[in-house]
């Protein structure tokens, strides 16, 4: 991490000692603000209306429901509720479950532990791997740089899977050129989360790693198959009931709009119809699925490819809320170890200091304040990216040109 910093700053200001001062102080004052909102949900700031929880809840109900052996019910919001209700307190608010029937093998492990330690098992044993996967991409990384990214603080608070995703990403990156069948296995286990893997086929296509592409495949119809033998064909049924339903809560702001990373949700933020942030949607996944082929059929170097890939997906998936910037907290490793490398152009400094602080506000500003702070971090990182493409590129088209320079001299 020292040299890593030392070749970005190109100024005695950027020193690791100061960057590991700030990125502690901040993990203090992150660790304050899950004191602060932990005790609030519990009521002990303010009197709540009602009691309140986490969306975990909705993983470990489907958990508990999976090993009563009713994983159809999952899909059945009233069973759903109900369950989630047992697990915490009556009256909390629905959390929806629309993963399908492959996420249940995961929750169902989770669904014989006590509610908190599952909770704390969950957090723990998917924040791990990342943790690894940052050395293993940085390998004198501190450790508290990364955990500092405000991104790890709301997947905590909030209960959810991205440290989940985020690994998966990271591993398969770091393994695509080394071992592509086992990076291939790691992508294709990110069809618990299907719209995630939008971008992963057009990088591997275009990348000619046919090997990891049919990793990939038989992760997934390996896991499918699991979950059908598991928990029968009826449950896939549910599933794709509750996901056809589940299109008018997104379409109508019945969630928090500003809280997505994509176009969609700056669109409808803006104040844009549903059909309208549609289109706008389609315009930048088509974009970046362009942008991702170019990148990874030009044989970049590995940091450019995995950060074009993985900061590419919340810009491409409509449906990626905040607390999934743990992304683009990966994408940023991979840019920083391709700094490391090659160098980079003097203005990704700042900016990436400031993409780094920016989801600090992403998951407490309502829609009304149009801020939005998660597409703007989603798109600033993509660029990033996309500009180091082409600083690896001009410094090869220089270097080519400072050969050939050479060889007609010595002609």
């Amino acid at each position: 991490m020292t040299d890593t910093i030392k070749q970005m700053s190109g100024n005695s200001w950027w020193t690791v000692d100061r960057v590991t001062v700030f990125a502690r102080s901040l993990a203090i004052f992150e660790c304050a603000m899950f004191v602060f909102f932990a005790a609030g949900t519990h009521g002990l700031i303010v009197p709540l209306d009602g009691p309140t929880t986490t969306d975990f809840v909705s993983f470990y109900a489907a958990g508990t429901l999976t090993d009563a052996g009713h994983a159809g019910s999952v899909y059945e919001r009233f069973a759903h509720h109900a369950a989630e209700q047992q697990a915490t307190a009556p009256g909390i608010a629905y959390n929806y479950f629309y993963y399908p029937p492959v996420y249940l093998l995961l929750c169902g492990l989770l669904g014989v532990f006590p509610y908190l330690l599952a909770f704390c098992l969950f957090q723990a044993m998917t924040l791990l791997p990342c943790l690894i996967a940052a050395r293993s991409i940085l390998p004198q990384t501190r450790l508290v740089v990364f955990l500092a990214f405000p991104a790890v603080f709301w997947t905590m608070g909030t209960g959810q899977n991205a440290f989940l995703s985020a690994g998966l990403f990271a591993f398969a990156t770091i393994l695509i050129d080394r071992r592509p069948w086992l990076a291939g296995l790691l992508l294709g286990c990110l069809c618990y989360k299907p719209h995630f893997g939008l971008l992963i086929p057009i990088a591997l296509i275009a990348g000619a790693h046919g090997r990891a592409f049919a990793g990939a495949a038989l992760s997934v119809v390996g896991l499918i198959g699991l979950s059908v033998l598991l928990f029968g064909a009826e449950t896939w049924q549910a599933f794709f009931t509750a996901a056809a339903a589940a299109q008018p809560i997104y379409a109508t702001n019945m969630i928090d709009m500003s809280g997505l990373t994509s176009p969609f949700g700056a669109a409808i933020s803006l104040g844009a119809s549903a059909n309208a942030g549609f289109l706008v949607q389609g315009l930048a996944s088509i974009a970046v699925m362009a942008a991702v082929a170019v990148v990874w059929r030009s044989g970049a170097s590995l940091p450019v490819r995995a950060a074009v890939l993985i900061a590419g997906t919340p810009l491409a998936v409509p449906i990626v809320m905040f607390y999934d910037l743990m992304l683009d907290g990966v994408a940023m490793l991979w840019l920083m170890r391709a700094a490391r490398d090659r160098g980079c152009p003097a203005w990704h400094r700042p900016v990436l200091a400031v993409l780094f602080l920016l989801p600090i506000l992403s998951g407490n500003l309502g829609g009304g304040t149009n801020l939005l702070l998660p597409p703007i971090t989603a798109l600033g990182c993509f660029v990033l990216a996309l500009s180091q493409f082409r600083h690896e590129r001009g410094g090869q088209a220089a270097g080519a040109g400072l050969t050939s320079a050479a060889i007609s001299a010595g002609s």
